[in-house]
């Protein structure tokens, strides 16, 4: 943010940014829809969802894989202790 003087003698302040700063954004953008585009092709049935969507998939879906784990590390000490 910068300060100048205009000619009443009043500062005001002006923001301003580098064109730097506008393509470190771009280029977050760009990074956060790759980041999503794999994140489509892990989780069943995320192709083609909206990021916001996609996340609550991808929160149930780890869920899902965790009751997995639980369940099959049951089965195992059933197994293994008779």
């Amino acid at each position: 943010m910068a300060i100048s003087n205009n000619k009443n003698g009043l500062s005001k302040k002006l923001k301003w940014r580098s064109r730097r700063g506008r393509r470190g954004l771009c280029r977050r953008g760009m990074a956060m829809r790759m980041k999503v585009k794999k994140l489509q092709k892990l989780i069943p049935g995320g192709h083609g969802l909206e990021a916001n969507r996609l996340l609550l998939r991808t929160a149930d879906y780890i869920m899902h894989l965790r009751l997995q784990l639980h369940v099959l590390q049951a089965l195992s000490e059933i197994y293994t202790t008779s």
